[in-house]
């Protein structure tokens, strides 16, 4: 197995270990990390099973165009498992409820998430989600970012970004968005609202909580959009898309003021 795709591996194993680590710190997120730690393993094993053979993306085309939908829509008996198990009762709901869908109606789910619509936060997209997010892993574990590209959507899938992460750089930190589909991390300016570009400091407020010092809200007043973003620069062992979820309070506090999350994360909130 290519080394990019053995490092995508080791993600897997550090995001099931931060889970562990922050169920402990944070009790309150514990129910819902225990069950991300499910979902990390079943993405793990999902990733293992891709044939190495994959087909390589090329310069100015999408990642989502090379997914094995077909593949990706046959894991999902093993997932509706999972969720019956330990899901919340809505999902387990849903989960009843795609169990009675056929071959074709699957297809058809996984194809409509797999053309871009993610933004479309259901029960069921969840699914879509969780069983197409480890092959678009393993396509971008192979492909690099074009230098210089400094755009508000992933360059290599289009997904819109789940979270900002901070990067140790000097005496500060620089800022790279985190795609919420394929979990590649590009440069991003500091301060810009990647939803409608805003760049008017004073209208881009940003919200901690003193529990939670790495994790903090970064708003934006002119379209009342916000993403949270993972300082690495305060705690050098956080794993943004774990920490992201354990600080599911944060979310409570933007929603509470009338602001709208840019993207969920794979746990619906």
């Amino acid at each position: 197995m290519p080394s990019m795709a053995l490092s995508r591996i080791r993600d897997f194993d550090r995001r099931h270990e931060r889970a562990c680590n922050l169920g402990e710190r944070y009790p309150a997120a514990a129910e819902i990390l225990t069950f991300y730690r499910r979902i990390t393993e079943f993405q793990k094993q999902v990733f293992n099973q891709i044939s190495p053979d994959q087909p390589k993306l090329q310069t100015e085309t999408s990642l989502r165009g090379l997914i094995d939908v077909a593949s990706a829509a046959h894991q999902l008996p093993a997932l509706l498992s999972i969720i019956e198990r330990a899901g919340t009762p809505i999902l387990k709901e849903a989960a009843r409820e795609l169990k009675d869908m056929s071959a074709a109606e699957s297809m058809t789910l996984f194809e409509q998430f797999t053309n871009g619509v993610e933004g479309m936060e259901s029960p069921a997209y969840f699914c879509a989600r969780v069983c197409l997010q480890p092959f678009a892993e393993h396509l971008a574990a192979n492909t690099e970012v074009t230098p210089g590209f400094g755009g508000s959507v992933c360059p290599l899938c289009g997904g819109r970004p789940q979270l900002a992460v901070l990067r140790p750089e000097g005496d500060g930190g620089k800022r790279f968005l985190l795609c919420s589909f394929c979990i590649t991390e590009w440069e991003f300016r500091r301060v810009l609202c990647p939803s409608c570009g805003e760049v008017d400091y004073q209208k881009l407020p940003r919200y901690s909580a003193d529990d939670i010092p790495a994790v903090r809200v970064e708003a934006c007043d002119t379209c009342k959009h916000y993403l949270k973003s993972v300082d690495l620069t305060v705690e050098g062992l956080a794993v943004p898309v774990v920490d992201e979820i354990a600080a599911a309070p944060l979310d409570l506090w933007a929603l509470d003021r009338g602001y709208k999350k840019l993207q969920q994360n794979v746990m619906g909130f």
